[in-house]
């Protein structure tokens, strides 16, 4: 526990006594969301960002111990474990300097080095690198030939075979390695050239900007380094590593060299070989590992940070829904949504060519919009979506609703997806697709959680990163939204459920079915009583489930179960029962939190709970807003340098933000383009779904690319 704490206090600088309180409770098996809200005194009021580093640096602390231990068992079997290389073992902060500990005790195929000591030519390997005294050209011609016997045919042959024991030495010293590291950490570039025959490939074409590239590996951007990759991969380009070799050899020499004679030649050929064909191919093949996982971690961090804007974006709430995912030739397929998203009716219009049955479709949602009582109209933003939008506003209703486009990212993959089918079995993937349109609109996050957070793409070159830690990013990404805006446990659906903290898959599953045989749960009470919910699952959860109109007031807030007792003594207190306590900020602001705090209870616990008397259950999302396009703007052929124009951020890179202005191609601000001055984060001038006003600086149609400029 103290090495881990250590390590982990040495990475993070972070307070040594919240590691340490952290790590505890997550060996307890407390979730993040759990730790950052309910445990703020022990952890020194960490936030969740914080927390994840902790539980990084703990995995990565872990997996290294997991490596040692093997390595460790590896040499006790070889026989060759000391006592001074098990200290060095133990004592190794990262993987990459306990793998260089153990390269010449590594299990490999079969090398040119393990040749020549089977055919006796270790002894001259040893002679010629000790260089304790000159040795002429004369004397090696006569060490070498006593040498000749066997497999040897020649002194040639027998200096080779000793170069080659020579060469895995010097790739097998630390030192040297680490040398080379650091040089092509600080000086490496990687280049590029188009394979020829795909120079004119249609699909090579994207790639273009990169059939003859040059740039320094430590600065090029995480984009670019993985369009680079993936033109590689795809077969259009070939990347090469290159630093200045003639240095890197002096240097290796340097270390090596000791003498100017016969010996030192066949030293600094051993070197050079042992560059070309040992160091600088692991050695660059490492280091552009290195930049490809801090690549990733940036464009995993920009994806992460992205999905976050976009599940906590603006719900409209409880509020009746028509959803219309348009089309042309198939028509446009509606559905009507209760406030709770319960669809109670579909049907398909054809407004559009080549149907062109406007007077009938528009006759159709008038009368929909009375029957149901609608409030609302959720357009999906695909094909169609412009002319669909525009069609609905020439309908005369008798109380207009609020009309929205809404995003159909990854709305295909939740119509054909299991969970769909589960709630849909008797509906095609057209009403599934509505359905879930209408229901982004009602209440983004509780619909987006169905959807792998990978197919609704708000990232770039989200399939040539690392999967796992993607995964596990997006994952936590969404666990932490979900948690920080709290649940319904009445209305709540098995995947949004599944994101409690200390529910999971299996106990949300549970937890539906409990309340499809019982009813509605009356209080945070009663969800002890769901199969396999355990006293830990119950505290994890509790916090961040809903009861609307319970029995307790507090089930529907964000205050733990756990500290009941001190509101209620707090009411006592102040003569009030615990309702009318709830929301009477002057009765709050009266309340000493000085006199209940205790052992089990802190003063920043206290502060949050009166917080969260004062406006229980609040939402921490904003209001969904209206937009309209601009309506002349219907193609790319339609801009003109200069024009101002509304529009909503619909992805964010390192590079710039892009732009849905309402046709078919998003415009691009890069990054210089966001503000005056310099700009590092482009989040912090922009966010997902953002509502703004852009200036259009250029647009090259044929290549349908759009420059914009951030208009304040």
């Amino acid at each position: 526990m103290k090495t881990l704490v250590a390590y982990i206090t040495s990475q993070t600088q972070l307070p040594k006594k919240s590691v340490e309180n952290t790590v505890k409770l997550l060996n307890e098996d407390c979730t993040i969301p759990f730790i950052s809200r309910y445990r703020k005194e022990l952890t020194g009021n960490l936030d969740e960002v914080q927390i994840g580093e902790i539980v990084k640096f703990k995995e990565q602390y872990e997996a290294l111990e997991k490596r040692k231990a093997t390595i460790l068992k590896s040499l006790e079997e070889q026989e060759v474990l000391t006592a001074e290389l098990q200290k060095s073992i133990e004592e190794a902060t990262d993987l990459i300097a306990l793998e260089d500990l153990y390269l010449p005790y590594k299990k490999k195929r079969k090398t040119k080095a393990d040749t020549a000591r089977e055919n006796g030519l270790e002894p001259l390997a040893k002679i010629i690198m000790a260089q304790t005294r000159s040795i002429s050209s004369s004397e090696i011609s006569s060490l070498a030939s006593r040498y000749v016997k066997g497999e040897v045919n020649s002194e040639d042959e027998a200096l080779e075979g000793a170069r080659h024991i020579i060469a895995e030495w010097i790739n097998e010293r630390t030192d040297i390695r680490n040398m080379l590291r650091n040089q092509l950490e600080r000086y490496a570039t990687i280049s590029t050239k188009v394979v020829k025959k795909m120079a004119d490939d249609e699909k090579a074409q994207k790639f273009r900007d990169y059939f003859d590239w040059n740039e320094a590996l430590n600065r090029i951007p995480s984009h670019r380094l993985l369009a680079i990759l993936r033109a590689t991969s795809e077969g259009f380009i070939r990347n090469k590593i290159e630093i200045d070799d003639e240095k890197a050899l002096s240097k290796i020499e340097d270390r090596v060299v000791k003498s100017k004679d016969a010996a030192s030649k066949q030293i600094k050929l051993a070197i050079e070989d042992s560059y070309k064909r040992l160091l600088f191919p692991a050695l660059s093949n490492e280091t552009l590992s290195a930049a490809k996982e801090k690549a990733d971690e940036t464009a995993i961090n920009v994806f992460a940070k992205n999905l976050k804007q976009l599940l906590l974006g603006s719900p409209l709430g409880e509020k009746r829904v028509l959803a219309i995912d348009p089309g042309f030739r198939t028509g446009c397929k509606v559905v009507c949504l209760d406030a709770q998203g319960n669809l109670q009716h579909n049907e398909t219009i054809f407004p559009h060519p080549p149907k062109n049955d406007s007077s009938t479709a528009m006759k159709k949602i008038s009368s929909l919009a009375d029957a149901h009582k609608i409030e609302a109209i959720a357009i999906g933003n695909g094909t169609a979506s412009r002319e669909t939008e525009q069609f609905i506003k020439r309908i005369h209703f008798k109380n207009p609703p609020q009309v929205f486009v809404v995003s159909e990212a990854g709305a295909s993959i939740y119509s054909a997806s299991k969970i769909a089918r589960d709630e849909f079995p008797n509906y095609d993937v057209t009403v599934r697709g509505a359905v879930s349109i209408g229901r982004r609109l009602q209440d983004p996050l509780a619909e987006l959680v169905k959807i792998d957070a990978k197919s609704i793409g708000v990232g770039q070159y989200q399939h040539d990163v690392d999967q796992t830690k993607l995964q596990n990013s997006l994952d936590t990404t969404v666990a932490l939204c979900v948690n920080s805006v709290g649940v319904n446990i009445n209305t709540a659906s098995i995947p949004l459920l599944s994101y409690v903290s200390g529910i999971g898959p299996k106990l949300a599953e549970n937890v539906v079915n409990y309340r499809e045989e019982n009813g509605a749960f009356a209080s945070r009470e009663e969800i002890k009583k769901v199969s396999r919910l355990g006293e830990k699952a119950f505290e994890q959860a509790a916090g961040f489930l809903r009861i609307k109109n319970g029995k307790n007031p507090l089930d529907d807030s964000s205050v733990h179960p756990e500290s009941y007792s001190v509101v209620s003594k707090m009411a006592k207190d102040e003569k009030v029962n615990v309702q009318d306590l709830i929301g009477n900020k002057t009765l709050l602001q009266k309340i000493n939190l000085e006199n209940y705090i205790s052992e089990k209870i802190g003063l920043i616990t206290l502060k949050d709970i009166l917080k969260e008397l004062e406006k229980p259950g609040l939402d921490i999302r904003e209001e969904a807003k209206v937009f309209t396009f601009n309506q002349n703007i219907k193609t790319i052929a339609d801009l003109q340098e200069g024009q101002l124009l509304p529009g909503i951020v619909n992805n964010i890179t390192n590079f710039g933000a892009f732009v849905d202005i309402g046709i078919k191609e998003s415009g691009l601000i890069h990054v210089s383009n966001l503000a005056d001055a310099y700009v590092s984060d482009v989040s912090e001038h922009v966010h997902l779904h953002q509502q703004i006003i852009v200036k259009v600086l250029d647009v090259d149609v044929a290549r349908k690319r759009i420059q914009l400029k951030l208009h304040k």
